[in-house]
């Protein structure tokens, strides 16, 4: 321990001997450090928030679509057809027991007025269980219910978007706006929900019985999908493959025949997501790391540089019973203190660089212990790495040779 030290010491301060030398080779290291930790931090952001926004898709979610079938030599893609009924929807919740839940779901748009304002907005229709999927909560009133749905009642819940546009400071609970000139009653209002990863706002919206949406809106009397919550995340191929087998029979699907729908699952979505943010996090931290490539070139250069400096210093070293083994782990020390140093400050800089980025841009941004750690890891190896060959070097001079150099 006492030996690790003292070679500690000496390196230390050799390298204070040139301060500015050694802060300008230790530049590399701390650029590349610091961008790699900024990159990766930015790249960590991304997927988090991404993370987030798939959340607000609901609970263990599964999407089906109707279409998605080749006929005829003829490709129709998911949504295309009106192969699903009222009636699939219903044999999903009672003969799949992985499905907690299930509700069609219709969409459409429409012109909002409420007296003398309106807004153009999305509509969607569902069924009760349409709030339990989307973990949509409510912010005052309430849930439209069953018997809204049996009866086709004109009822909705408005998103804050449009409680915004439409009543400004007034409430809005039983007040009643008029929809493609038919009125409806306001029974709740839903909690925020943000933009979800495609950029839209989620609480642009107003809510539905999707029969109301069907009789007195659409006129379309079949469901154009369903949207499906599995009992457990980890039921979520196991009801994927129930419903498929049920739709196959129901549909009397043959053996070789394609599937006339489409499912999709929120895990599908996730790692698709994923990937992409795993692609860039890489690219973006393999461009930042050519940074640290060159700050370990510059490290062996001034190592170089300070070995033919230092000749005679090592002739003398020799003289007095040092070892090749001590004055190779002396100069390996000092390109390892070297590239550690400026890792430790690069690190410093990337938090700081990722912080900024995040207040300035309005970017997310997420610092890992894993790439801070990775970062020290990588920083020591280039000093290791680039260190050996120019203290090797020294530890092979020939004493004598080394006494006479000037």
């Amino acid at each position: 321990m006492m030996r690790f030290l003292e070679i500690l010491r000496i390196s230390f301060d050799a390298l204070l001997r040139n301060k500015m030398r050694s802060l300008l080779t230790m530049l590399g290291i701390i650029i590349g450090v610091g961008a790699v930790i900024a990159m990766v931090a930015i790249g960590q952001g991304a997927q988090v928030s991404v993370d987030a926004q798939i959340s607000t898709l609901g609970t263990n979610v599964l999407m089906v679509f109707p279409g998605s079938t080749a006929r005829g030599g003829v490709m129709s893609g998911a949504g295309t057809g009106t192969t699903l009924t009222e009636e699939d929807g219903q044999a999903i919740k009672e003969q799949c027991p992985a499905v907690a839940y299930v509700s069609p779901q219709l969409r459409s748009g429409a012109q909002v007025v409420y007296g003398d304002l309106n807004w153009s907005t999305s509509l969607q229709g569902g069924s009760p269980d349409f709030f339990a999927i989307r973990d949509w909560r409510i912010d005052q009133g309430d849930l439209f219910t069953d018997q809204d749905v049996r009866a086709a009642t004109k009822v909705c819940l408005i998103g804050q978007t449009v409680v915004q546009q439409l009543f400004a400071d007034e409430n809005p609970i039983s007040q009643t706006i008029r929809i493609r000139n038919i009125p409806f009653r306001v029974v709740g209002t839903l909690k925020s929900k943000g933009q979800n990863m495609m950029g839209q706002d989620q609480d642009d919206i107003i809510l539905i019985p999707y029969t109301t949406l069907q009789k007195r809106l659409v006129g379309n009397v079949r469901s154009w999908g369903f949207i499906v919550s599995a009992r457990l995340k980890q039921q979520m191929v196991e009801a994927q493959d129930e419903i498929t087998q049920l739709l196959r029979a129901r549909h009397k699907i043959g053996i070789t025949d394609d599937n006339d729908f489409t499912i999709r699952t929120q895990t599908e979505i996730a790692e698709a997501s994923s990937a992409t943010s795993k692609i860039m996090t890489t690219l973006l931290a393999s461009i930042a790391s050519v940074s640290l490539i060159v700050g370990g070139i510059g490290i062996m250069n001034i190592m170089l540089v300070s070995v033919t400096e230092r000749t005679r210093e090592i002739g003398v070293r020799m003289s007095i019973g040092a070892r090749k083994y001590d004055i190779l782990v002396q100069f390996l020390m000092e390109a390892i203190v070297l590239s550690l140093l400026g890792g430790l400050i690069g690190i410093g800089l990337g938090v700081l660089g990722s912080n900024l980025v995040s207040r300035v841009a309005g970017w997310p941004t997420f610092v890992t212990a894993n790439s801070i750690i990775l970062a020290v890891i990588f920083s020591t190896a280039v000093g290791v790495f680039f260190g050996y060959y120019p203290a090797r070097k020294a530890s092979l001079l020939n004493p004598i040779e080394a006494l006479r150099y000037e």
